[in-house]
């Protein structure tokens, strides 16, 4: 029997007053909190398992509770994510319930609040990459490690590696917006490592540090090592990441 091993941290960062940033592990949700040591979760790998971060836009009230009104409505419908339609639908669902909880069209005083959202749903033989925004997920192979997730975000200027803007998120408009989840299907072997994280982790970091530091750390150490780099490039943003495994028993 697999199983999958999943180590993942929160942290505010070094220069945000707080954490607008959720996750969701299987049943588990951590919102709008610290976690400075990673937590490491286990479980068999039959029923679907889905991993994912929410990041709540900055500069709009309530992005805290935008993040962690989808993770939890994630973590409630987890187990029935076995299709690509299914993972649309959920998220499509998440949309509408951030819109509306920010007031819909009378506004209110969360009126615009807004997530990204990026994840994974684990299955027997295959996983479901997923995201709106520009939260990601990266796949750690012989080659080094690589995005699966699709950016929302408009073209970067010359010389600029990141940007702050989305094209599209869940909520985060006066008015609502319809989505287009990026979902796409990827094979699942035993050993297999992914990355899911927030921007506060891949825009001070750059790609080949994060590379690096996947390839010379084991699973029970890499999620602090990565915590520990964003941190030591500044830390401008707030911090969350979880790393998967697939083990054999």
């Amino acid at each position: 029997m697999r199983y999958v091993a999943v180590s993942a941290l929160s942290h505010p960062g070094l220069l945000r007053e707080r954490n607008e940033d959720s996750l969701v592990i299987g049943p588990w949700t951590l919102c709008a909190t610290v976690t400075e040591s990673p937590q490491t979760l286990v479980f068999p790998l039959g029923t679907p398992l889905v991993v994912a971060v929410a990041d709540g836009l900055g500069g709009h009230p309530g992005g805290d509770v935008a993040s962690a009104l989808a993770v939890r409505r994630i973590a409630s419908v987890g187990p029935a994510l076995s299709s690509d339609d299914a993972v649309r639908d959920a998220l499509n669902a998440c949309n509408r319930a951030v819109y509306e909880a920010a007031g819909g069209d009378t506004g209110g005083e969360l009126a615009a609040m807004g997530t990204t959202v990026a994840g994974a749903v684990l299955r027997p033989d295959s996983l479901l990459v997923f995201n709106v925004g520009d939260s990601r997920v990266l796949a750690a192979t012989r080659d080094g490690l690589h995005q699966v997730s699709v950016d929302d975000s408009p073209p970067l200027e010359p010389g600029r590696r990141t940007t702050s803007i989305v094209t599209q998120c869940l909520g985060g408009s006066a008015s609502y917006r319809a989505i287009r989840p990026h979902v796409r299907a990827e094979p699942l072997s035993s050993g297999d490592r992914y990355l899911v994280c927030t921007d506060g982790l891949t825009d001070p970091v750059p790609p080949e540090v994060l590379d690096e530091v996947m390839r010379e750390h084991d699973d029970g150490r890499v999620a602090f090592e990565l915590w520990k780099a964003a941190i030591e490039a500044g830390g401008p943003d707030n911090i969350t990441l979880a790393v998967v495994r697939v083990l054999d028993a």
